[in-house]
């Protein structure tokens, strides 16, 4: 009776939206079912219902900066960068993991929760640069739909409008199953990209050499580090913690189906990963001893490039990818934003409600679309430098997102028997101080346009693994003296929520935390600032 009352107490109480089972594109889980699945048709059926937020977001960051992206990468540096991509795998599935438990255990979103236990300077702080980083990713997107509808005569000025129309009327239905088939039909339409890579006839034996052999062509400079930036930008983006994690909220996900989501969310983690690849692979061989190797202007010209080297159909199928890699991106990623917006003013917001019952959030989804798509139709905007800069901004705010992520992560009062294991906190402050430096190597060669960056390379690599191996010490020996966990504790993690917010206090910080933060977000601003120079310059 005492563990009930302790689980009743620790039931978090969710808004009439969110209460109910889960009504998925592909099924159908009631409320109440704690029926054990124990045949495999059982288990495949909860997972079709289940199945969603992990493919959406892993798909939605393969959007129109991320196939400029990566088709920049194979024009210009042919495969020599496609090793990049394999190791971004572990990165997705480690941060989108955590924000799964997140979302399921706590019942809130992301920036609610940085909200409440940090204090508001940073929640607004991270919605601010999700905010900022997500309108210029949105107005990418609107950059993706006109130059994709573009390459078949269409007038981005009827393009660009009826996209955001399309996208407002997808939302607001009312119905999160209704505006889940539509993003699954575009998920399957991402699949596209194999009869691309097809036509190019792409020789196996280097592609399997260039995904394990790290170089670059040309060797590493400030441009080529600019675009493995990017490339991690586009494909592990700060706006994926946010929408991943609200989304499972508003799907309502339980504690109960968390290993299932933990099964789409690999999914669609190599599943962007093979769409990336084969984009990179296709450019790489049509364009290799051509007058158009390392000659990218944006996306609509790599189309006509496929077009004049593989004929018609390339081309077409290329921008139909485009396309629909502007339409699911600009619809996750704006639903990011309203649904962060709408855990910092404490206003509804659900795809399970009405417009009238949720007027400010669909405001705000509609008020975004409609400014993107207005500063797409401004003319003489560098459309190719805009989208790759994006993308690049998104690599370097990327780690202060994964700090906060590590940080709730690790709160016992908001997960409870839910937090990082040592080994995963071990694991995620590799992925974050390797983040860092690249962030660091990109400014430090934007000030010293001729220093030798192998050589920073390989100074920085070396100075980061005497750092990472002491502080790993100092945390294996602090680890070994806590207290034994609890045999208990797995049982309750099916059934323990996040108490309500209202009743936890907030953790207290140290001096060196605060001054650590303060220092992390000083570096980010002088970061971002290099970053707008160096575009200028390429520009």
């Amino acid at each position: 009776m005492a563990g009930k009352a302790l689980h009743t107490e620790n039931a978090h109480a969710l808004d009439e939206e969110l209460e109910g089972g889960i009504q998925g594109a592909l099924g159908t889980i009631r409320g109440h079912d704690d029926s054990p699945r124990r045949s495999w048709r059982g288990r495949l059926l909860t997972l079709l219902a289940i199945v969603g937020p992990g493919l959406i977001v892993m798909v939605g960051d393969n959007d129109a900066g991320g196939v400029a992206t990566y088709a920049q990468a194979g024009q210009n540096y042919g495969l020599t960068l496609l090793w990049t991509l394999p190791l971004l795998i572990p990165v997705l599935i480690v941060n989108q993991e955590m924000v799964v438990r997140l979302g399921a255990v706590c019942g809130v979103g992301h920036a609610r929760l940085i909200n409440e236990r940090f204090g508001r300077f940073w929640g607004a702080f991270s919605v601010g640069d999700l905010f900022v980083l997500n309108f210029l990713t949105i107005v990418t997107e609107f950059i993706g739909v006109s130059l994709a509808l573009g390459y078949f005569g269409v007038s981005a000025f009827i393009s660009v409008p009826l996209a955001a129309l399309g996208l407002v009327a997808m939302t607001a239905t009312g119905s999160f199953r209704r505006w889940e088939r539509f993003m699954l039909v575009f998920i399957v339409a991402n699949f596209l990209v194999i009869p691309l890579a097809v036509y190019a006839h792409p020789h196996a034996g280097s592609v399997f050499e260039h995904f394990v052999k790290p170089g670059v062509s040309g060797g590493f400079n400030s441009t080529s580090i600019l675009l493995i930036i990017a490339i991690v930008g586009t494909t592990v983006a700060p706006w994926q913690l946010f929408f991943q994690q609200s989304n499972i909220v508003d799907k309502r996900i339980t504690p109960r189906w968390i290993n299932y989501e933990r099964v789409d969310t690999v999914l669609g983690s190599f599943v962007t990963v093979l769409a990336a690849s084969l984009i990179v692979i296709t450019t790489a061989f049509a364009f290799a001893h051509t007058h158009g190797s390392g000659r990218f202007t944006n996306a609509a010209g790599v189309a006509h490039g496929l077009e004049h080297y593989l004929g018609n159909a390339t081309g077409t199928l290329f921008a139909i990818v485009l396309l629909n890699a502007s339409i699911i991106g600009a619809a996750a990623v704006t639903l990011a934003t309203s649904y962060a917006f709408g855990d910092i003013f404490g206003t509804r917001h659900s795809l399970n409600r009405r417009v009238r019952d949720a007027k400010f959030f669909y405001a705000t989804f509609t008020g975004i679309v409609a400014l993107a798509a207005t500063i797409v139709l401004i003319p003489g905007a560098p459309l190719g430098l805009i989208t790759t800069a994006v993308q690049a901004l998104a690599g370097i705010l990327l780690p202060s997102a994964t700090v906060f992520l590590l940080l709730l992560c690790n709160d016992k009062a908001v997960l409870g028997p839910w937090v990082n294991r040592p080994w995963l906190n071990i694991l995620s402050t590799l992925i974050i101080s390797v983040l860092f430096v690249l962030s660091l190597i990109l400014m430090t060669t934007t000030v010293f346009p001729h220093l030798d960056v192998p050589a920073l390379l390989a100074g920085l690599a070396g100075a980061l693994g005497l750092v990472l191996l002491v502080a790993g010490t100092l945390y294996l020996r602090a680890v070994r003296r806590r207290p034994a966990p609890d045999p208990a504790e797995r049982e309750r993690r099916v059934t323990w929520r996040m108490p309500p917010l209202a009743l936890i206090e907030r953790p207290t910080w140290t001096r060196g935390r605060t001054i650590t933060m303060y220092l992390m977000y000083g570096y980010l601003f002088v970061a971002v600032v290099l970053l707008l120079v160096k575009a200028v310059q390429l520009g």
